[in-house]
């Protein structure tokens, strides 16, 4: 139930339309319309969004800098800095997110229209019986406007005549060439203020026309509904780069000397404060502190006693016993006392030699 309430508004609505145009690609094209002005404003504030994050890339490089080594100090400074400048960093993300679902619900609606009954004719769902669009569909089996069955799929045309599905195809054909060029206006903006990289930018450049291939699979009304659309989605890109890319003074030219100042602090700090240029940093100085240390030529090596000092298995200067009593070249365990421990109540008088801590220690004399 929740889900035919959710279909049967734009079903509605189409139906409404349908009722003054009496033409069905007109009417899909209409809702297309009507979904393009209420996801504009979100489109106009999520680039606005994105320009004001670039704007503050160097100052967040900044702060990758000073915490590098502590993550949650980081995200709590960045998050200040965001509150500060009134910027979300979700705001990009919004009309990516409902695009998906308008694309579940109208999906839903055009084949709940042409639903088929038992007999192979049309029962159309989510509609008023009294509303001439149900009226125009019930019991027939073709959704045709302009030549064109909107119920049919483009490859199930194309499989059984190639000639009719010749139309069909150069339909498919077309909405490629318009996400095409919607990506290149996007691209062209890209190099007034570049957020992404080559490879990113051709990427998302030709990742629609891979969406419209798909939609061969999908009824013609689909297909109708996203050339409309992607018609809208043209203008509104040119409205986006005359409003926040034309004047020097402009968000776009702004961001775009923010983002040249962030590469800048990024080469000086040896690549940037992201993920993959810290791993490059820890590998680095793993590397340098596992290095032996070489001492320069006539420097003693690192453990060696220095000039003066006695070598190692000789007693120390002070300690009871002289010289001539220490240990014999051939004995290479060590002679001197133990820290903090007594030397001369411990030592055998008559052998002249150090009490060693391996050795028992001598009775003593009552």
């Amino acid at each position: 139930m929740l889900a035919i309430g959710l279909y049967e508004p734009p079903a509605k609505l189409l139906a409404w339309f349908y009722s003054f145009t009496h033409n069905y690609i007109v009417a899909i094209s209409m809702i297309a319309l009507v979904v393009m002005i209420v996801t504009a404003p979100l489109v106009l504030k999520s680039t606005k969004g994105m320009l004001e994050m670039q704007r503050l890339q160097p100052q967040m490089r900044k702060l990758q800098q000073e915490h590098r080594g502590d993550r949650q100090k980081l995200n709590e400074e960045m998050m200040k800095l965001y509150q500060e400048h009134k910027v979300n960093p979700l705001a990009s993300c919004l009309p990516l997110v409902l695009q998906f679902p308008v694309f579940i619900i109208l999906f839903r609606v055009l084949y709940g229209l042409t639903d088929k009954d038992s007999t192979g004719h049309f029962a159309p769902k989510y509609l008023e019986h009294s509303s001439q669009l149900y009226r125009s569909l019930i019991g027939k089996t073709e959704m045709l406007s302009w030549g064109l069955d909107l119920a049919k799929r483009p490859a199930g045309v194309i499989g059984e005549s190639f000639g009719k599905g010749l139309v069909y195809a150069l339909l498919v054909i077309a909405l490629g060439a318009l996400y095409f060029l919607q990506q290149r206006m996007i691209a062209a903006r890209a190099t007034v203020a570049p957020t992404m990289s080559a490879t990113q930018q051709k990427l998302m450049q030709y990742l629609p026309v891979v969406f419209a291939v798909f939609l061969v699979f999908y009824l013609t009304g689909l297909v109708v509904y996203y050339m409309a659309q992607a018609i809208f989605r043209i203008g509104l890109q040119a409205y986006i780069t005359r409003k926040f890319y034309h004047g020097e003074e402009s968000l776009g030219r702004q961001a775009m000397k923010a983002g040249e100042a962030a590469r800048e602090i990024a080469k000086k700090d040896g690549g940037g404060g992201g993920m993959f240029a810290q791993a490059r940093r820890d590998l680095a100085s793993a590397k340098g502190g596992g290095a032996k240390e070489i001492p320069a030529k006539g420097a003693p090596s690192k453990g060696a006693p220095s000039k003066g000092a006695p070598a190692k298995g000789a007693p120390a200067k002070g300690a009871s016993g002289s010289s001539k009593s220490a240990a014999p070249a051939s004995d290479n365990k060590r002679t001197t006392a133990p820290k903090n421990r007594p030397t001369g109540s411990g030592r055998p008088a008559s052998t002249g030699r150090a009490w060693r801590p391996d050795s028992p220690r001598p009775p003593k004399k009552k």
